[in-house]
């Protein structure tokens, strides 16, 4: 399944008419009639999406949205809610609380899927960048957040330069912002220099005001912000015609952050700033620890992989994580066999080219999500976050071959070394381990480990290159 998403919603039909779209789109979906069973599912089974009715029999979105933020073990929820024929007033209220968007109706299937996947990707990203948070706080390495949310600087892109006027001159007094205009062709201008070479301050937040004559121009500007390493990271707020859902859908596959259809209420652009210029503050902090704080004290100076230090914390986080969530996840200690040999016959230059081989190798082969560390001489320790026994089986084979299967190619005259690995598995995030990680994730990360090592044990005793599985996960 790609993710969980819970359906709160008085009505069945309407439960079963979503349940069928996100189900076809491969989806494990949950669900509920009340507040009060939402709050349970969401409690006991923690899903990735919430897609809420406005309205309920016991309470609103706006009161499950301040359920979902004050139990203990949960983090923040991506919340939709569903809410026809709302005011303009009530759809700001929603909004303001913490709603991360409205939709009048959910029958545009192309539309509604691209919402759930842009607000899953988000979600997903937050999560991560929580989790690296989480393990630098746990060795001490990280700073304090700001408690404040800066002045933006925000750049509204329009398909004349007499619309941007316009539209700044609407914005300005709602907005606590910077307002630049700009058309499509030279939004990106001063992210780079201007005329005379004098760098130039670049946005925080772009804004695209598009019609059906601009759609193309808008899209490749999404691209061309998404792909320019000043601006990969900057939010995006699509303002978007009514009557043009599968530009607003092509859009947030492309990378916009938020929509809102044309004409929107001043008072909504200025939530929806503040909103996506807060996510970013704390993105672009968490970004920066991992950065200075990480590579400097748990970054293994040969490979460039994270380092004991970094891989034990990390591993309780994801433990804990997944216990919480009742997920699987894979861990995978990997080990060169024969190094030794390598080291005796060609020397410890030639063995240190091989470790920083056999660490690309393994990187090449991995999700960016994935934690690789070396927590050993020779021994590499592979984490796959949200991963079963079938799929970890197929990682880990593929990582045997990539390693054994094309001799490594050292400097100077040596002929390319054939090396192996074997790999030794196991699966975290199962029922019984459930408990110990949501109260003891240390202690279940070092269980995990030492079922791991037991089975890296006998994948040596079996020959080398080969993987096993640690008994209790079989």
């Amino acid at each position: 399944m790609h993710a969980k998403i819970l359906i709160v919603d008085a009505i069945a039909t309407n439960r079963i008419v979503l349940k069928v779209k996100l189900a076809a789109a491969h989806y494990e979906v949950l669900q509920a009639s009340n507040l009060a069973e939402a709050a349970r599912l969401a409690a006991v089974t923690p899903p990735d999406l919430v897609i809420c009715a406005a309205d309920l029999p016991d309470g609103t979105a706006v009161d499950l949205v301040g359920l979902l933020n004050t139990q203990a073990q949960s983090k923040r929820m991506p919340v939709l809610a569903v809410a026809p024929g709302i005011s303009a007033a009530a759809r700001l209220g929603l909004l303001e609380v913490g709603v991360d968007d409205v939709v009048m109706d959910i029958y545009h299937d192309t539309l509604l899927l691209a919402r759930v996947r842009s607000m899953l990707r988000a979600h997903n990203a937050e999560t991560e960048w929580q989790i690296r948070d989480d393990t630098t706080r746990a060795l001490g390495l990280a700073e304090n957040r700001a408690a404040f949310i800066r002045t933006p600087d925000v750049t509204v892109v329009c398909p004349t330069l007499w619309h941007g006027a316009k539209t700044l001159a609407t914005l300005r007094p709602h907005v606590v912002a910077r307002l630049n205009a700009a058309v499509p062709h030279t939004a990106l201008d001063s992210h780079n220099h201007n005329a005379v070479g004098a760098p130039v301050k670049n946005a925080d937040v772009f804004i695209l005001i598009t019609d059906s004559a601009t759609a193309d121009q808008m899209l490749a500007l999404v691209s061309s912000i998404r792909s320019h390493a000043a601006t990969r990271h900057c939010p995006i707020l699509l303002v978007y015609p009514e009557d043009e859902p599968i530009l607003a859908a092509r859009a947030l596959d492309l990378g916009v952050n938020a929509l809102t259809q044309s004409d929107p209420d001043p008072k909504e652009v200025a939530i929806r700033v503040r909103d996506l210029m807060q996510r970013k503050q704390v993105a672009d902090q968490l970004r920066a620890t991992v950065r200075t704080g990480l590579e400097a004290a748990v970054c293994d100076p040969l490979t460039g992989l994270h380092n004991r230090r970094y891989a034990l914390p990390h591993l309780a986080r994801l433990a804990e994580r997944a216990g919480i969530a009742g997920r699987p996840f894979a861990l995978m200690l990997a080990d060169l066999d024969h190094f030794k040999q390598v080291n005796d016959i060609y020397g410890h230059a030639t063995g240190d080219a091989v470790l920083v081989e056999t660490a690309h190798r393994l990187r090449e082969n991995l999700r960016a999500v994935d934690l690789l560390a070396r927590v050993g001489g020779e021994e590499f320790l592979i984490v796959l976050p949200g991963v079963d026994l079938g799929d970890a089986r197929r990682a880990a084979r593929r990582l045997c071959r990539q390693i054994g299967c094309t001799p490594f190619d050292t400097a100077g005259d040596i002929a390319p070394i054939k090396v192996t690995v074997s790999i030794g598995l196991a699966i975290g995030g199962l029922s019984g381990d459930a408990a110990l990680a949501v109260g003891h994730p240390e202690k279940a990360a070092q269980v995990l480990l030492d079922r791991a090592d037991k089975a890296l044990y006998a994948a040596k005793v079996k020959g080398r290159n080969c993987v096993t599985l640690s008994r209790p996960a079989a």
